[in-house]
């Protein structure tokens, strides 16, 4: 039997089912009917293959503690290497309920109260948050556009970062959210050569590895040889299989010494066996999900050119930022020349959407909003028309 679920234009019904997305509007603050297109998960149906595996798991009727079995690992290494290109070992994984989960882990098993960590800002707001939320020092290393408005990293100012602040440890987006970067390999390795220089860890946010549509992804550690050793790669089926309430991540860290120093800090978070829906979703995903995920990459990158054309010809003011990765789109509003009050007062009171607002994701997001576009084209259709109304001429 093949893959059935594969048609993204049908719209799915959320309400009323426990979703974050759709059923927290009230308690955020946000009008009841509000058009939400902020948290990253998508509106599709996931792979069949997956519906079929928890179905199984559920009639067998026992969910004990669980482990990962060798099947597991196998569909793991498998779908890093064709969809990669990277082998992976399986003494370097670790299994984590989620990435955040993972960042804050990090923290705290590889610095110090005190010590600097570096971001490169606009970026997931969470990175900060996990920096201060465990009282260590916040470092920015903003992104700078060039005049077309492609995002690139400032080498010179984060090397100077780096040595004037001794920063311990880079939280790296790659590829970017929300900028939408998918970073190339000449770019990775010069980030990495300074890290490399001066003794910085680096913890590699790979979430979005699978939504590449400009370039190809490159895993940070498989840039050099010597990245290994500094490198703490974090994966997960969650977004690539809209499976995020399931809450499964894998971890890679070749180097022992730090494997060991992660490994005793989640012990010491009382945290062990992962939760058997992840487990049974993530092998089902890796081992046969490649047509479907092959399927809504093209829905996706084409939600992407309807966007862009959209705006060119309804809202040319407002401009959208190269989708080269991931489903968030980054949206410039500041030709409209509204203060970021105004701007994300008219998001919700005028046009009924629910987006994410530019400066939760760093002071130089002010005049921007992140909308997600893995949705059905009717629901995209409707939230652009929204915009029209709000903020065209």
């Amino acid at each position: 039997m093949g893959e059935r679920n594969l048609d993204f234009d049908r719209v799915i019904d959320r309400y009323n089912t426990g979703c974050l997305k759709y059923d927290s509007a009230i308690r955020r603050g946000k009008p009841k009917d509000i058009l939400p297109l902020w948290v990253a998960d998508m509106d599709f149906k996931t792979s069949s293959y997956i519906i079929d595996a928890l179905g199984e798991m559920n009639t067998h009727g026992i969910f004990g503690y669980s482990e990962a079995d060798e099947d597991y690992f196998e569909a793991l290494r498998g779908w890093m290497k064709r969809r990669h290109n990277w082998d992976v070992e399986e003494r370097w994984l670790i299994r984590t309920p989620g990435i955040v989960f993972a960042l804050a882990m990090a923290v705290k098993a590889f610095t110090k109260e005190k010590d600097a960590i570096l971001i490169q800002q606009p970026v997931y707001y969470p990175f900060s948050e996990v920096v201060r939320d465990n009282n260590r020092k916040l470092v920015i290393s903003n992104l700078v556009q060039d005049s077309d408005g492609k995002y690139a990293m400032d080498y010179e100012d984060f090397e100077q970062k780096v040595v004037s602040e001794n920063v311990k440890l880079f939280i790296l987006c790659n590829p970017h959210n929300p900028v939408g970067r998918v970073w190339t390999r000449e770019e990775l390795e010069k980030i990495g050569d300074i890290c490399l220089k001066h003794d910085v860890l680096v913890v590699s946010d790979e979430i979005h590895a699978d939504f590449v549509f400009e370039g190809e992804h490159t895993v940070f550690s498989k840039v050099k040889e010597e990245y290994k050793d500094i490198s703490v790669i974090c994966t997960s089926p969650s977004k690539t299989f809209n499976i995020a309430g399931l809450q499964v991540s894998n971890i890679f860290i070749a180097n022992e010494k730090l494997r060991l120093k992660f490994i005793r800090q989640i012990s010491g978070a009382g945290y062990s066996q992962l939760g058997l829906p992840g487990l049974v979703a993530c092998k089902a995903a890796y081992k046969y999900g490649d047509e479907w995920l092959d399927a809504v990459l093209c829905y996706i990158k084409e939600n992407a050119h309807y966007v862009e054309q959209f705006l060119k010809a309804r809202l040319p003011k407002v401009k959208m930022t190269r989708l080269e990765g991931t489903y968030l789109v980054w949206l410039d509003f500041r030709e409209l020349g509204l203060c970021d009050h105004e701007l994300n007062q008219r998001m919700v009171n005028e046009a009924g959407l629910w987006l994410d607002g530019g400066t939760m994701f760093g002071k130089v997001g002010w005049g921007f909003q992140r909308i997600n576009i893995a949705c059905p084209r009717s629901i995209l259709t409707t939230a652009l028309e929204k915009l029209v109304t709000a903020f065209g001429e």
